[in-house]
């Protein structure tokens, strides 16, 4: 049998108001050997009884509930007792997404899409429940990390190389949504380059992700296009289930080819494709389970380009991160809060470059 910590199954709390989708989440739970159903409840106020006393591994919490909602719950748990939690979002329509990620600014660890009805398929099923497994074996603190305060580079101490750049790539996975907001909210509305993003996330969820991502800074978000020419302060968002990746002419190419590493889109796809223009890119790779991305860093430092990667102190998951470390692909290692600044100090330090074919004139 295939255990979790300390050799015994995964406890896992089943919060969701819904009988019929309970009555899913029960069965795929007790079908698998991996989990241990604790117990299934309706309401947040239940839950958060039930936490302190039956200490559970995972968290599986529904964000629409009668009373306090999924949201507050999460806030509640992570303050007073936490436990690693996967929100169950209903749909992947704008409003039900809007709040699964701001339940990951809470301190959810990942969002995965409710199940239509019994019987799951058995793809489908054996995702939930690997996600409730793999999100058990997550360390998480009281009052998980503040995202407000920007913290400058530690007085210059390492000053800001002086690059070439005229693009940059980001890649993330659990914790990603967060990590992505906060980068994103502290750069300007005139940073200069385009920034292609990769993020792990359901199929159903990419388009309203990006759609929040826009919320959350001054840069405009969007899904990426096929043989789109990138403009300077827009972000690209890999679309569910595709590659993202940079193409001749600097254009966006999207590939339908195997997951690499088991994951599609690939961190290390995208930055494994930058490495052509070496010094001309820029990668930062953050939190994540893991190891995707640490390849394409490698790759993309050894072509000359310019890695950074998300500080183990600062990391949900430091899992991607520590491996592009291990393997000698990160030029740099940054708390969430030092990225930002850092991406603008180099920015501020770059070296001019000519004009680039199709990209120029399109800010």
């Amino acid at each position: 049998m295939v255990t979790g910590r300390a050799g015994l199954r995964v406890r896992v709390l089943v919060v969701e108001d819904s009988a019929v989708v309970r009555h899913v989440l029960v069965r795929l739970i007790r079908d698998d050997p991996r989990l241990e159903l604790l117990e299934a409840v309706e309401t947040a106020e239940e839950a958060l009884r039930l936490v302190p006393k039956l200490r559970p591994d995972v968290i599986s919490m529904d964000v629409r509930l009668p009373g306090m909602d999924g949201l507050e719950a999460t806030r509640r748990i992570m303050a007073e007792c936490p436990t690693p939690i996967v929100i169950v979002s209903d749909s992947s329509t704008d409003p039900a997404l809007r709040i699964s990620m701001n339940a990951l600014r809470s301190g959810a660890l990942s969002v995965v899409q409710k199940p239509a009805g019994w019987p799951v398929d058995a793809a489908g099923g054996a995702a939930i429940a690997t996600q409730l497994y793999i999100m058990s074996q997550v360390p998480v603190i009281r009052h998980r990390m503040r995202y407000g305060a920007v913290a400058p580079v530690d007085g210059d101490v390492l000053p800001p190389p002086r690059l070439r750049p005229r693009l940059v790539g980001m890649a993330a996975s659990t914790g990603g949504p967060q990590a992505f907001a906060h980068i994103m909210g502290a750069l300007p509305a005139t940073f200069p380059w385009p920034i292609l993003l990769v993020q792990h996330m359901g199929m159903g969820f990419m388009e309203g992700f990006a759609a929040w991502l826009d919320t959350q800074t001054k840069l405009s978000v969007g899904l990426a296009r096929q043989g789109e020419l990138m403009r300077p302060g827009h972000v690209y968002v890999a679309p569910a289930e595709t590659h993202l990746t940079l193409g001749p002419g600097d254009e966006i190419r999207l590939v339908s080819a195997p997951p690499v590493g088991g994951q599609r889109p690939s961190a290390t796809a995208l930055f494994s494709s930058m490495a052509r223009v070496g010094a001309g890119a820029i990668g930062v790779l953050l939190t994540g389970m893991g190891e995707d991305g640490a390849i394409g860093l490698r790759d993309l430092r050894r072509a000359g380009g310019y890695t950074i990667a998300e500080d183990r102190s600062t990391s949900i998951v430091h899992g991607m991160p520590g491996a592009a470390e291990r393997l000698g692909g990160v030029s740099i290692s940054l708390p969430l809060g030092q990225i930002a600044p850092h991406l603008v100090a180099v920015a501020s330090a770059a070296v001019p470059l000519p004009a680039v074919v199709g990209m120029e004139g399109r800010a």
